[in-house]
């Protein structure tokens, strides 16, 4: 994997998330915040299912710059009492997590991340495998969302990362 794949992939992400986030701003408060565990999903709500994905882009994101998790602010669903409140928090994350991609170089990607899981031991990844794995932890978690938001009549449509390329890279006529 290089910088250059690494960024493609990431612009996919943002643009999924992206697709979740101007749903979710369609739908009511009551939705936004309504228990979604009679539906067998992951997360109370659609909310903590959104901030669930925002916290992990973020805790791998300082995972990977070697921040200690003793030194990270919790996000909770307090603090996100809307999608818009959300929206604003997603889009300073993602110009993080630009700026931290930006900054890296294919032997960067090379390179060894350790971090301690629960249990206390200490995890040893290859930087590229994390950030490969947060986009594909997205997607899981995007389309349960996706499965809120469809029930609520407000489908986000398709996150196929086809799409994505044929939106962003047209072929010529």
């Amino acid at each position: 994997m290089n910088t250059d794949e690494i960024k493609l992939i990431y612009e996919y992400n943002y643009w999924a998330n992206h697709r979740i986030l101007t749903t979710c701003a369609q739908v009511s408060p009551e939705q936004y915040a309504a228990s979604a565990s009679p539906r067998g999903l992951g997360y109370e709500s659609l909310r903590a299912t959104a901030l669930h994905i925002l916290g992990s882009e973020r805790g791998w994101r300082l995972i990977c710059q070697g921040v200690s998790v003793v030194d990270w602010d919790e996000l909770t669903e307090a603090h996100f009492p809307t999608p818009q409140t959300l929206e604003e928090r997603w889009q300073a994350e993602e110009q993080e997590m630009r700026a931290y991609i930006g900054s890296l170089n294919d032997d960067d990607l090379q390179g060894i991340v350790r971090y301690p899981v629960d249990n206390g031991i200490l995890r040893e990844r290859v930087l590229w495998h994390c950030l490969y794995h947060l986009v594909n932890h997205g997607t899981q978690h995007r389309s349960e969302a996706a499965v809120l938001l469809t029930s609520y009549g407000q489908s986000p449509g398709d996150f196929d990362f086809t799409m994505f390329l044929n939106e962003h890279f047209k072929l010529p006529s």
